[in-house]
Parts: structure tokens; sequence; C-alpha cells
């Protein structure tokens, strides 16, 4: 892998909520107050927490950047330094991924997260983590029971872990879908995972290069940068499972956020909460499951880590070097969902077409991004398939039914 501290290429705008007509637009004016008012509706705050929401959800569309006030988080001074460049400006004026995880950060400020007293810790979105995790439960059944199958049939070759390979990243692509279309090939064959509709919506597609890859790798580390809580983390750690125990891969390090962002981002307590929920329900597929990823947890194999670059404004390439030499230790890295996508790229306007090896050429390890498109940023686009796809649907880049599996190696 040819090592770059950043892009080789000139580095193209961010991303505005200034910019008319956007999905960037709609998302600073319309749906950040949205989420906003949401976290009122959702929670038991007090009256003065909830006119604090309220003043920030009207001011977003056309008002100005509020300070941060010293709330004893260890990320207070960071914020402070990147805050700097934009005082006195308004919202949609800023870079967009500035503007979005500030927002989730004035949030926690708001209700008091990081202060000593009733309302610290609380998470502002755990009821939609939970909602969402009981609300796929007959999935997860499904899911844990062909994991379990696949685990089974792992010593009898290579073919089999490349199928249960190829199917897992499918999955860990579409989890944030639970689709039921998902499952149809299971009804009548369990031993095959046949999703042609979703393999038609997957704009690039090296799922195979990246079986190849993890096969080939004997046994190694594999660093994986999630996304989502709820079924797309169960997805994620049926994942993770099948790796450590089928031996693909010796331990895995899972980066989380370490506090509330983006709505269902994933922390340390949602893993643990998520391995609690299935194995309370009781059913023998899903205590297979929790059970050897606690095994593996109390055994160091699966490790749960988080850094505040994750919360962070930063691009990728900004990444700090001590969470960079970590990444080294990896075979590959696995970068989950649309903010980490955007991150990647710095969330900036580059062309569709644009190589995305000479964007990603920063990390010092091979890199495979999974992910769905919820933003108006892409890169790694053949030209045919960007006419072909905006010809069959106008939203194809914010409605999260396109995916892409990018590896740059």
């Amino acid at each position: 892998m040819n090592i770059s501290h950043i892009p080789k290429l000139p580095i193209p705008p961010s991303l505005l909520g200034s910019e008319i007509g956007s999905f960037t637009e709609f998302t600073v004016t319309q749906r950040m107050p949205a989420i906003a008012r949401r976290v009122i509706a959702e929670n038991n705050f007090p009256s003065e927490i909830n006119t604090s929401l309220e003043n920030l959800a009207t001011e977003l569309p056309t008002g100005f950047l509020q300070p941060l006030l010293n709330d004893t988080a260890g990320d207070f001074a960071a914020w402070n330094t990147y805050l700097e460049f934009y005082k006195g400006q308004r919202w949609v004026d800023v870079p967009w991924f500035f503007a979005e995880t500030y927002f989730y950060r004035l949030i926690l400020e708001i209700t008091n997260y990081f202060r000593p007293g009733v309302w610290q810790g609380v998470d502002p979105f755990e009821l939609q983590k939970s909602q969402g995790l009981e609300a796929s439960l007959d999935s997860i059944i499904l899911l844990c029971e062909q994991v379990n199958n696949w685990l089974d049939n792992s010593q009898s070759g290579e073919k089999s872990n490349q199928t249960a390979l190829i199917a897992l990243l499918y999955f860990a692509l579409w989890g944030n879908r639970v689709d039921l279309s998902l499952w149809s090939a299971f009804e009548s064959d369990r031993s095959r995972f046949d999703i042609q509709t979703q393999l038609a919506h997957i704009l690039v597609n090296d799922a195979l290069q990246v079986t190849e890859l993890l096969i080939s790798s004997h046994g190694g580390r594999i660093d994986f940068v999630v996304d989502n809580a709820g079924f797309e983390l169960v997805c994620d750690l049926s994942l993770v499972d099948f790796l450590l125990s089928s031996g693909l891969a010796n331990q895995v390090y899972l980066h989380l956020k370490p506090h509330p962002t983006f709505v269902s981002d994933a922390m340390i307590k949602d893993v643990s909460y998520t391995i609690n929920f299935l194995t309370a329900s009781g059913n023998q597929q899903l205590t297979s499951f929790t059970q050897r990823l606690q095994e593996n947890i109390a055994s160091g194999h699966l490790v749960l880590s988080e850094d505040y670059f994750w919360t962070s404004p930063l691009a990728f390439w900004e990444i700090p070097n001590s969470l960079k030499n970590e990444l080294a230790n990896a075979s590959l890295v696995i970068v989950k969902g649309d903010a980490n996508y955007r991150r990647l790229l710095g969330d900036r306007h580059w062309n569709f077409t644009t190589s995305i090896a000479d964007i990603v050429c920063y990390l010092p390890v091979p890199m495979v991004a999974l992910r769905t498109l919820k933003s108006e940023v892409v890169v790694g686009l053949k030209p045919e398939v960007i006419e072909e796809v905006a010809k069959s649907d106008s939203s194809w880049l914010t409605n999260g039914q396109w995916g892409v599996i990018q590896l740059v190696v």
C-alpha cells in the first residue's frame, strides 16, 4: 500500500448546508431540528433542558453556532480548538460534517450528559436504539441460526467459508435495512444465500477480493470501525463472530464511539446491551452466539475500544498518530456506514468517478468501506454506472437503497 499522509489529489471544497436544494441543506435546516425535538419528546428532561434543545432546533436553519461551555468532558479542549475557525458563522455556512458532529456534541452538553448529576451518562437516543433492537428480534434469530450453521461447516473448506463471508459482508452492508427480502433465500435452501435483488443495488462490489484477503490473512487481526447500534450492530457482530470462531481472524478490534452521536451510533455500552438483550431472550441460537462473543471479549480476542477521534469533525486523514499506529496492527480495516465513509473522503465534493485509492492512500493497511449511500458523497464509480442508476432512481445518492463495498489495498 502506497502511504501518503493526505489524499494524492487536490482537495475539493466541503459540502455545506447553504447549497440550495441539496440534501445537505435539507439536513441542517429540517432533519437536524427534527432530531433535537425528538430528543425532547423521547426523554424526561426538565423544562430548562427542553427549552435549550428547542432553541437549538429553532436556530439551525438561519442562526449562528453557539459556543461550548465547560462541561468537564475529555474532548472539551479539542472542541474549543475546532470551533475557533468557525466562530460567528451560521450553521449552514460551516462544513456539513462539522455542523453535524458539533450538533450532536452540543445536544450532550445541553442535556448535561457529562456533568455530575442525575442526567450524567443518560443517552438521549437510548429509546431509538433499544426499539430498533427489539423490533428486529425475529430477523436476528434467523441470522444467528444461519451463522451457527456456517460455523458448523467452517472446517469443511475454503469454499463454504467464502460463501459465508460474502453473505456476512452483505448483511453488514445492508444491516440498517431490516429488509425481509434478505431472508427469501433461506426459505427453500438455507445453505445458499441468493440475493440477486440486493446485488443489483451494489454499485461497486469488491466482496470477493475482501473474502480472499480475509482467508489469506491466516488468523491475523481485523479492525472494525463500527457504525450503528440495533440490527446493524448484530450484523457486524455476526461477521466478527464468524471471523473469530472459524479461526480466520485471531483478534478483532471494534472501534466504537465514546459518547452518543448521530442518533444510533454504537458505543461500548450498546455492545453490552445488545449481548445482554439477546441472552435474555432465552433463544438457543442467540445464546450460542452471545456466549461466543462473551468468551472472545473475556479472552481478549474481541477488544472493544473507543476514541474521541470518532466523534470529532476531523477527516480520516487527520487521524492522530496513536490511533493510526493502532490500526497499523491490522491486516484489514473494515469501515462501516455513511458517516464513516464521509470521514474517509473528508466529506468533500469529489467527482464521483475519482479513484478511492487516490484519496484513501493515508491508511497504513488495506481498508474496505461497507456503505449504503445516504449523502451526496461517493467516489470510485464508473461513468456508465452513474448514468444508469441516475436514470432509474433520482434520489439514489441519499435514499439508502444503493451501496458500495470498496477495497483499497
